[in-house]
This record gives structure tokens, sequence and C-alpha cells, in this order.
């Protein structure tokens, strides 16, 4: 049974009449009948009662008619929606970042996506690095922003887009004596840390040790609000990213050199092509980071990196 077959057949029913209806589905009458004839042998029935007044269903044609019909409608909104999704009327995008970067430079690219797609589902996942990386390798997100660095690496799996290094900064409750701070002024001073997963604990704890002492903490296991929160509160200090300590309303102290970053990159599967819709979403990101660049409105401490400025565009 093919769909041609199913769709003359349709064709006939309504018209009652094989020559009108080849008429109507531009094909010669012949070869309607001949298709129509292969139908009724397939099903082993006859569908019409053929004379010289007209042509009628037989009982098979009627049960025939409205499985008929609903078959060619599928087809129909199949077709439609393929074309929808192609054209990205339709379409999704699961994308994980961060919550530094949710807070500030997501919401731009977001916003600027949806405006020029605005058919297409968006999903954000906020999270560290680390658990960004595992949904990616899980197939359960299809971009991510996460950070690349020596102490928290997306896997070889992992296809890595260098885009962005931010400066990681010290804040506290009031502000440091001095206007750089020292990996060793950490020593012996009750941090506020972040929870396992934070590539910024990982980073700390690593700076820490090649320093030859280990931190000591007043509270960790926090999300980015809550460590904030417990620096406000006069609980300890924080390194936290660039673009956090900018918005926090919190004093800030940058590292002396060589000081502490991260580099931000663009993650997704090697083994999963991008949809049509990923592809513009990473598109449009680079786009609005190279447009940022140009106009000096990049989150402050950060800094675009030459591989984002010669990235290809979207697939």
């Amino acid at each position: 049974m093919q769909l041609h077959q199913l769709a003359y057949f349709v064709a006939v029913a309504d018209a009652r009449h094989f020559t009108r209806a080849a008429e109507l589905s531009h094909v010669s009458q012949p070869s309607l009948s001949q298709q129509i004839r292969s139908l009724e042998r397939e099903l082993g029935a006859e569908l019409f009662h053929r004379s010289r007044s007209g042509t009628t269903l037989t009982d098979a044609g009627e049960a025939l008619l409205p499985l008929a019909r609903r078959i060619l409608a599928d087809t129909d909104s199949a077709r439609r929606a393929v074309a929808e999704t192609v054209q990205l009327r339709r379409g999704r995008v699961r994308f994980g970042a961060p919550p530094s970067l949710c807070a500030s430079l997501v919401p731009q690219v977001l916003g600027s996506y949806r405006a020029e797609y605005p058919g297409v589902d968006l999903r954000l996942t906020e999270g560290g690095s680390r658990d960004l990386v595992r949904d990616l390798e899980a197939g359960q997100l299809d971009l991510a922003l996460v950070v690349a660095s020596p102490v928290s690496e997306p896997s070889a799996a992992m296809d890595v887009t260098p885009l962005l290094h931010e400066d990681l900064v010290l804040v506290s409750a009031s502000p440091l004596p001095r206007r750089r701070a020292r990996i060793t002024d950490l020593r012996g001073r009750g941090l506020v840390m972040f929870r396992e997963g934070y590539d910024v604990r990982e980073t700390t704890l690593a700076a820490c040790r090649a320093a030859g002492f280990e931190p000591s903490y007043a509270v960790e296991g926090g999300e980015m609000d809550a460590v904030l929160a417990a620096v406000r509160a006069g609980l300890g200090p924080a390194v936290v990213p660039g673009m956090v300590a900018a918005s926090a309303a919190l004093p800030s102290t940058p590292f002396a050199p060589p000081g502490l970053g991260r580099t931000i990159a663009l993650a997704h599967g090697r083994d999963l092509p991008l949809t049509r819709a990923a592809a513009a979403f990473r598109g449009a990101l680079l786009t609005y980071l190279r447009e940022a660049d140009r106009t000096g409105s990049l989150p402050p401490g950060t800094l675009l990196l030459p591989p984002a400025r010669t990235g290809p565009g979207p697939a």
C-alpha cells in the first residue's frame, strides 16, 4: 500500500468518477485505474462498484475511506512539521551554563536568539562545569558553556571551542588593605567555598596547594547565591568569577600577577551532530560575543579569545 494509491483512492471516492479523479490528480486515467486495481489486489477486496452511471464505494471502500483520509492528513502534517523544523520555525535547544554566566552573559544571548527564532523551544540548565559536561556526555544537553582549565577540563568526547578568558577575584565583606591580593593571603583564613562540581572551587584549591597550603573553610558546599550571602554576612572571603563580582555589590580585589583566571568554552558532544536549531544558537552566541567585543560591552574582567573571532558560524 503506497501513499499515492491512497490519494488516488480518496480522489475517486470524492469525485465518484475515475476520469474526473484522474484530471484532479493530474495523472492519466489508465494510470490511476491501474493503481487502484493494485491497491485492491493488495487489500484483497474491491473498493468501488463500477458502472456506466458512476462509481460508488463498496463496503470495503467505505471502511477504508476514513482511514485513508487520516493517513494522508498525518503524512501532510509530518511534511509540514519537518519543513518548519528545517526552516527553524520549530525545534529545541537544550543549553547549559554556570550560574555566573546565567546571571550575566547568557540572558542577552537567549534574548537575541529568541527574537530571531521565536518558535524554537529553549531549555536552560544551570550548574557547575563538571555537572554540565556529564549532562553533555549523557545526551541531556545540546550545548553548554563550560570551564576549560587544567583542573576542570571537558573530556575527550567533547568538541570544545575556547571563547573567553575571565579573571577570578577575591570578594569580602570589607575591603582588603592591599590593591592586589595574593594566594598566600588565603592561608589560615576561613573561606566561603563552593560545593563540589564548581570549577572555581577546584581552581582555588589547586592555587592554594601550589602555594604550599591547604585552605580552611568558614563554610562550604554552597551555590552561587549562598556563597555571596555568606560573604556579605561576614563569614569570610570567597574567590568568585569577575562577572559575578561586578554585580555582587561586594568589595572585590584582583589577584596579583599571574593572577587567577579561567577559560570559558563552548562544548558539545563529538558523536552527536548539532541540530539546525542548536547550530543556529551557536552562531548567535559567537555573533553576540564578537559584537560585544567590538563595542566594548563584554562583561567586566573578560577577554574574547582569538578562536571565537574566527570560529565557524552555524552549520
